[in-house]
């Protein structure tokens, strides 16, 4: 019975819509991976784009994956271990907000529900329905994205949960949430480590800096790049993904760090004309 349900799962992808998320990046980050590394860590995990992909290509790669958004991992853990319950609360938000999608949707996202099923419902709930998809958070920690003008929001989106929730089944890959620096204590020599962390702003209008309650600021930039020169001293790979910004730029213009731009586009941007033409930059010590 378990070799059959495996052959129709479709195959894993992001289960959130993400600011900086990796989907359409996935061939340029692949070609840019190692040959080989030992464990794979990713400290701003987010919706999980290239942790999907390396899982598919081999699904017994060790991974230690974390975020500082509390909700967001225990989304990861719920799916992993109670996707039947949660693909239940998921359809009943579906029925509900079809049936009046602007009061319900305000009133889900004012509310606050302390069962686990319950707050990852809410989480995937509110991003599937809200404006461009957008995860934002005011400095309380609250949720303040208005509705989204969808037809029909695919709210319940039942074989990739099941998909991602197999492919995390694996006891070789912890989900933590704390903050990025952790991992210099755990990685080493050869172990590869991702940095997607949310990107320094080019402009007033493209800060995406508020997943948590806490916005990343330049300092702490600056200590994530100290944390990358740490992790090349180790004999570690790194990888680095951020702004075409000047801030960036100057922090890994030296030794080790090889910096590529890479052109992308802008999902999130409520102006489809200004989705496209954009770039970031790849750094890497390898």
């Amino acid at each position: 019975m378990k070799q059959q349900y495996d052959q129709i799962l479709v195959t894993p992808k992001p289960f959130v819509k993400w600011a900086g998320g990796k989907r359409q990046l996935i061939s340029t980050l692949d070609q840019n991976l190692p040959e080989s590394f030992g464990t794979y860590y990713e400290p701003f995990l987010g919706g999980g784009a290239l942790l999907f992909h390396i899982l598919t290509k081999k699904n017994s790669q060790k991974c230690s994956v974390s975020d500082l958004n509390f909700d967001l991992v225990l989304a990861y853990t719920v799916i992993r271990d109670r996707p039947d319950a949660l693909i239940i609360s998921l359809k009943n938000h579906e029925k509900n907000y079809q049936t009046d999608s602007d009061s319900y949707y305000y009133s889900i996202r004012q509310s606050n529900p302390r069962n686990e099923i319950e707050k990852t419902s809410r989480l995937i709930f509110l991003n599937r329905t809200c404006y461009n998809g957008l995860y934002r958070v005011n400095r309380k920690g609250k949720f303040n994205v208005p509705l989204g003008k969808y037809t029909k929001p695919n709210i319940v989106n039942e074989e990739n949960i099941r998909s991602v929730s197999h492919i995390l089944q694996s006891s070789k890959i912890s989900i933590n949430c704390r903050d990025f620096e952790v991992v210099l204590s755990d990685a080493k020599k050869g172990d590869l480590i991702y940095f997607d962390p949310p990107y320094q702003p080019v402009s007033t209008t493209a800060n995406f800096t508020s997943y948590t309650n806490k916005n990343f600021t330049y300092d702490d930039l600056k200590r994530l790049a100290e944390l990358c020169f740490e992790l090349d001293s180790k004999g570690c790979n790194v990888l680095l993904s951020n702004s075409d910004s000047n801030e960036v730029a100057d922090i890994f213009s030296s030794n080790p760090w090889n910096v590529t731009k890479i052109e992308t586009n802008r999902s999130i941007n409520s102006n489809s004309k200004k989705r496209t033409g954009h770039f970031e930059l790849l750094i890497k010590n390898y």
